[in-house]
């Protein structure tokens, strides 16, 4: 019966998806853009040797610079006009809304609403080329003093490489709004998927060669593909899990008429920073090893000793990146729901918490959950990046794709699925009032 009733969804599903035309568009638009992403990919920079980098880069790739080339799809390996990436543009990003919190002018324009929102998207295009200039700048370099690699080395190689690349990074900027705007999903996060994405067959391909050769063990193979399995069934299950608070609300007369008091839940997700702080974390941890990667072919170096720490598996790599992921889960968290606004909203429709009374006692007694609810998933997001991390280490995996990837994959796939029926529902639900509108002609 139950596979009946799962059926007919389905067929219901498809016929109202092959009549939602403008629900094509947006995903014939978003295929579109991940495309033209994907090829960038592929275009190398001007005056780079090809064989010297691949060379460079095999010995390089032992750090994070290898969860850095993961993340930009490649682009880092064959160093592309899209080497940077979008990661410039999330540390921007986090940079500004730091400051919001600090800066009275900041705050101010994020109260202002659609105008001030603008505004500050503004300043994040503004932090967005002076971090990706830095880092560019520190790649050119980094790519003369690593020998052989550039063509012809020089201060026109710089500045050709620090426009290429920050052109680059803009322009995937640029290409993500769009994708938000007039396809389906959020494009920053969509283009860090395709770049995961694109990156599995070759990761799985070399793991599996190593088998072949006889450098990993079969039973180390299975561990880790059972282990993906594992953890994204994890992933699912914690990203659906919500903490329901019951909202009531008090009976009221209509005229003549007693209506009862309804009742309903506000959902509070056990993970309510979702995706954002392993990738905010990612992002921060990555810029050091973006200026340190190719520079450091002295181990005794400054630079050399950078990377060692910053190594897969290495103590302080894992203490910093715990850190960072858990206080971005509070952070995050504290900028995307406000408990005060949300009193306020009940209050004014008649709402409140049984127990507890309207206004500022239900704000302190959502935060009281809000917190407990947010430390929870902050370790979630912390065993789900690390674990993976700490297995992969200890059986000398070459295989970057771990907790992290895995959590952006499927986070990503979710919301992007949850805004296709969305817009699914949305179809049907204009269908039925069109056919009530002509009913009523009728009549």
């Amino acid at each position: 019966m139950a596979s009946a009733a799962e059926q007919l969804a389905a067929n219901l599903n498809f016929r109202a998806f092959g009549k939602a035309t403008e629900l094509k568009k947006r995903i014939w638009f978003t295929l579109a853009a991940l495309v033209v992403y994907r090829l960038g990919t592929y275009i190398p920079l001007p005056g780079i040797d090809p064989v010297a980098l691949a060379n460079a880069f095999e010995q390089a790739q032992s750090g994070l610079i290898g969860l850095f080339n993961v993340f930009a799809g490649g682009a880092v390996g064959r160093m592309a006009i899209f080497a940077l990436g979008i990661m410039p543009y999330i540390s921007a990003s986090i940079i500004i809304q730091l400051l919001t919190t600090v800066v009275p002018r900041l705050e101010q324009l994020k109260k202002e609403g659609e105008q001030g929102r603008k505004t500050i998207n503004q300043y994040t295009r503004y932090g967005t080329v002076v971090l990706a200039t830095v880092q560019a700048y520190g790649i050119s370099v980094g790519l003369e003093s690593a020998g052989g690699i550039v063509t012809d080395p020089g201060w026109f190689f710089r500045f050709t490489a620090v426009v290429t690349l920050v052109g680059g990074t803009m322009f995937l900027m640029w290409l993500g709004e769009q994708i938000t705007s007039r396809g389906v999903g959020n494009g920053i996060s969509l283009i860090i998927f395709a770049g995961i994405i694109a990156e599995l067959p070759a990761a799985l391909a070399g793991m599996l060669e190593l088998g072949r050769q006889g450098a990993l063990s079969t039973p180390i193979i299975m561990a880790v593909l059972i282990m993906a399995v594992v953890v994204i069934g994890f992933i699912v299950f914690v990203e659906r899990a919500q903490r329901r608070l019951l909202i009531q609300y008090p009976r009221r007369q209509v005229g003549n008429r007693m209506f009862q008091g309804d009742s309903s839940h506000l959902p509070l997700k056990l993970n309510t920073a979702g995706v954002i702080p392993p990738i905010f974390a990612s992002s921060l941890l990555l810029i050091p090893a973006t200026l340190t990667s190719f520079g450091a072919a002295d181990a005794t170096g400054i630079m050399g000793t950078v990377q060692t720490l910053f190594g897969h598996g290495q103590p302080l790599y894992m203490i910093t990146y715990a850190a960072l992921i858990a206080f971005f889960a509070f952070f995050y968290t504290a900028i995307v729901f406000n408990p005060a606004d949300t009193a306020d909203n009940l209050k004014k429709h008649g709402g409140y918490i049984p127990g507890i009374r309207p206004g500022e006692r239900t704000a302190q007694y959502i935060d009281f959950v809000l917190t407990r609810i947010t430390v929870v998933g902050a370790i979630y997001l912390v065993i789900i990046c690390l674990l993976p991390e700490f297995l992969i280490s200890a059986t000398a995996v070459p295989f970057y794709f771990g907790g992290t990837s895995l959590l952006i994959v499927v986070s990503v796939t979710m919301d992007t699925v949850a805004q296709v029926q969305g817009h699914l529902l949305a179809h049907q639900y204009e269908g039925l009032v069109k056919k009530a509108k002509l009913k009523g002609k009728r009549r």
